[in-house]
C-alpha cells in the first residue's frame, strides 16, 4: 500500500478523533453549565441558610422593607412563582420562632431578595424583625408552598388579599405582568383597615399605570379617609361579583389574608358559585 496514502489516512483518523473528543468535551461543558444554571438557586428545602441584611427601609410606623444579600451579584433565590420561604428568628423571650413569608422580589432581581414585613406589637417573629440591624443574618429555608404556576394556565385570576396577604399576590402579579408572553388578566381586591395600612401601594399603582388593560385593583378600607373612591367596610359578595372574573373553568380566585377574612371569603365565593377547583388559598 502506498506510504503517502497511509500517512494521509492517519492524519484523517487523527483529525476525526480530535473532533469527536472536542465534541464530547463541549457537550460535557454545556451539560454541566446547564445543570449549574438550573440549580443556581440559593435556597435549601431541608436546611436553613443564612442571608445577610444589607438594607432596612422603614415604610411606615410598623412596616419595613428588608433587603438581603445573596452569595454573588448574579445569584438568584430560586423561588417558584407564588411560593414562600420559612424564616427563623427569636421572639422577645429568646425562643425560636419560624414563620412563612413571601418575598416581593423575583428571580429576575439578581443578587438580593426583599421582604416587606408588617411588625405587630405582640408578633413573635415581628420582634425578631424589629430587632434586626444591617449586618445581621436571617435563617431561611425553602421553597415552600403548594401553588404551581405556568404562564397562561388560566384566562384570569381574581385575587382577594388582606393586610400582609398582599405579598404572594404581588409576586404572582409581577411575574405575569413582566412576562410579555403571558396575557393572563389580574383582578385584585385588597382590603386594609386604614389608608396607611396599604402595603406596596406605590408599587401596585405603578403596575396599574404600566399595565392598565391587564391589571385592575380595587382597594377596600374599613376606616377610609373622608375623601375616598375605593370600597368601604369589609369585602362583600357584591364587591367580588363586580371586581373579580365570574365563575368559569378557566379562571381561579386566589385568597390570602387573616384567618377571619379567609373564612368569610370562602363563604362568599361558595355562595357566588365558585367551585373548590376555582379557588386557592395561600
Amino acid at each position: 500500500m502506498d506510504l503517502e496514502f497511509l500517512q494521509t489516512l492517519d492524519v484523517q483518523i487523527l483529525v476525526g478523533a480530535s473532533v469527536a473528543v472536542l465534541a464530547v468535551v463541549i457537550g460535557s461543558v454545556f451539560l454541566l453549565s446547564s445543570k449549574k444554571s438550573k440549580s443556581r438557586g440559593c435556597l435549601d428545602p431541608e436546611n436553613f441558610k443564612e442571608f445577610k441584611l444589607v438594607k432596612k427601609t422603614q415604610l411606615s410606623h410598623n412596616v419595613a422593607k428588608f433587603t438581603f444579600e445573596l452569595p454573588s451579584p448574579t445569584s438568584v433565590l430560586g423561588l417558584p412563582i407564588g411560593q414562600h420561604i420559612s424564616c427563623r428568628g427569636k421572639d422577645s423571650q429568646g425562643e425560636d420562632v419560624i414563620k412563612p413569608y413571601t418575598p416581593t422580589t423575583l428571580d429576575s432581581d439578581v443578587g438580593h431578595f426583599e421582604l416587606v414585613i408588617k411588625m405587630y406589637p405582640q408578633g413573635r417573629m415581628s420582634h425578631h424583625f424589629r430587632e434586626m440591624r444591617v449586618g445581621d443574618s436571617l435563617s431561611v429555608k425553602g421553597p415552600k408552598g403548594r401553588f404551581k404556576y405556568q404562564p397562561g394556565q388560566v384566562r384570569a385570576f381574581g385575587m382577594l388579599a388582606g393586610g400582609s396577604g398582599i405579598t404572594p399576590m404581588f409576586q404572582v402579579a409581577r411575574a405575569i405582568l413582566e412576562n410579555p408572553n403571558d396575557k393572563t388578566k389580574l383582578h385584585l381586591i385588597y382590603a386594609n383597615v386604614t389608608y396607611e395600612d396599604i402595603l406596596l401601594k406605590e408599587e401596585l399603582d405603578g403596575l396599574i399605570a404600566k399595565y392598565p388593560d391587564q391589571f385592575k385593583v380595587y382597594y377596600v378600607l374599613n376606616q377610609p379617609p373622608e375623601v375616598w373612591n375605593g370600597g368601604n367596610g369589609f369585602v362583600t359578595k357584591e364587591m367580588i361579583q363586580e371586581h373579580c372574573p365570574a365563575p368559569a373553568s378557566d379562571i381561579q380566585i386566589l385568597r390570602c389574608g387573616p384567618p377571619p377574612m379567609n373564612k368569610a371569603m370562602a363563604a362568599n365565593l361558595e355562595a357566588l358559585g365558585y367551585s373548590p377547583e376555582m379557588q386557592f388559598q395561600f
